[in-house]
């Protein structure tokens, strides 16, 4: 009976950490038909994504101080609510400025699932029964952005772009009404505890000045924008420049993210025999090399479609290995203020991705060359903060194969 129960508990929570990913995948598939409706351009059309970005990143640390004054549920409630009318008024959008506002608003939302489910996960399991729980919430973020973009471009091709919107304002519905009957409340509210900014931004000062925090999230967080860099400018790329079907660019999108999830699972089993330190290492030269060709093939107008899915097929590959190991180095430090330093990163990761689509979105739609500049401008950033970084780190905290964080 305990083990059932324990699988709905894991269901549920899953699919609350899944809704981020399946929400910034879903429409990737619509952006012509997105621009074509709204009388815009894919560029434009991609600022909705990078707001949902922007949305995630403030998110990450609205969310933490609320889930610890007033229990777990109020805030998920409050979150699921706004995610879904923000859903369906996406439905009557007219214009493209009003879809980048929405999609601000529905990233706030979905904020609270995905900072919920893991505080649950603290409070519900125990200490032995955390990692396995851990593992089956990252292995279904980590299937997310496979399945999203492939069952949106079947969607959009079958019902058109705004019946994304619809399907996800319906599963946000299914997990509200989950969460109220079958999610117990974890952790009893504190009224003691304060919400004013001082003693919140004294913590995060306090992570800020650890050279380990700052010199591996910066790595994790840089690298990672080139993941966005791709995201953002992949339904131009594969769709108008390549003229792949919406369903095709659904499966390439998912054949990406085995190479992204395949080396981040790898890692796991070369931890055995290197450490955290060393991978990023030799992984940060390799991205930095395949980015830089990547970049040299885009600009000679050498690159067709198989060399293309090639190029970001290694560049996620070596982000795989690097995302893990680096945010596991950047936490090593931290005991107390482990969940500052997490939410963090997490709004760095976000924020620079938001920085990273903009970027892309701001040059022309009729080339591949924006998506390989980001990236290789990310790897060579990233590279340059572990040198220099590093010199500022008087006694590294190594992090062992257990405390490396599994990609997502």
């Amino acid at each position: 009976m305990a083990k059932k129960k324990n699988f709905y508990l894991i269901l549920i929570l899953g699919s609350l950490a899944a809704l981020g990913p399946f929400s910034i995948d879903m429409y990737l598939p619509g952006f012509v038909d997105i621009a074509k409706d709204l009388k815009s351009t894919e560029s434009t059309v991609a600022l909705s994504l990078s707001s949902f970005f922007i949305g995630i990143s403030a998110g990450q640390l609205l969310y933490g101080p609320l889930l610890d004054k007033f229990g777990r549920k109020r805030p998920l409630y409050f979150g699921l609510v706004l995610y879904i009318l923000s859903s369906f008024l996406c439905l009557a959008v007219t214009d493209v400025n009003q879809l980048i506002v929405l999609r601000f608003i529905q990233a706030i939302g979905s904020c609270a699932t995905a900072v919920a489910s893991m505080a649950m996960v603290r409070d519900l399991f125990t200490v032995d029964e955390s990692p396995k729980v851990f593992a089956s919430l990252m292995l279904v973020i980590a299937v997310s952005p496979m399945l999203a973009p492939t069952a949106g471009g079947y969607l959009i091709s079958a019902l058109g772009w705004q019946y994304v919107f619809v399907f996800l304002g319906f599963m946000a519905i299914l997990m509200l009404l989950a969460s109220i009957f079958k999610l117990p409340e974890s952790y009893q509210p504190d009224p003691n505890y304060s919400l004013k900014p001082k003693p919140i931004l004294t913590n995060f000062l306090t992570v800020l000045k650890e050279p380990q925090f700052y010199t591996y999230a910066l790595i994790s967080s840089i690298t990672f924008s080139g993941l966005f860099a791709y995201v953002s400018s992949s339904p131009q790329v594969f769709m108008k420049i390549y003229e792949v079907s919406k369903t095709g660019y659904g499966w390439i999108f998912a054949l990406l993210s085995v190479a992204f999830i395949g080396s981040s699972q790898l890692n796991s089993l070369i931890l055995k025999w290197f450490t955290s330190k060393k991978i990023v290492t030799w992984a940060l030269a390799a991205q930095c090399a395949f980015s830089l060709i990547f970049l040299i093939f885009a600009i000679n107008d050498w690159l067709n479609l198989y060399l293309t899915i090639g190029f970001i097929a290694l560049f996620l590959s070596c982000l795989g290995f690097i995302n893990p190991n680096a945010a596991a180095l950047a936490l090593a430090p931290f005991t107390k203020n482990a969940g500052s330093a997490s939410a963090l990163m997490g709004a760095l990761q976000m924020g620079l991705g938001a920085l990273a689509s903009v970027m892309v979105s701001l040059f022309s739609e009729h080339s591949v060359v924006p998506m390989p500049l980001v990236m290789t401008t990310a790897a060579f950033i990233a590279m340059l903060c572990l040198l220099i970084g590093r010199r500022f780190i008087v006694t590294e905290v190594e992090a062992s194969a257990d405390t490396a964080i599994t990609a997502h």
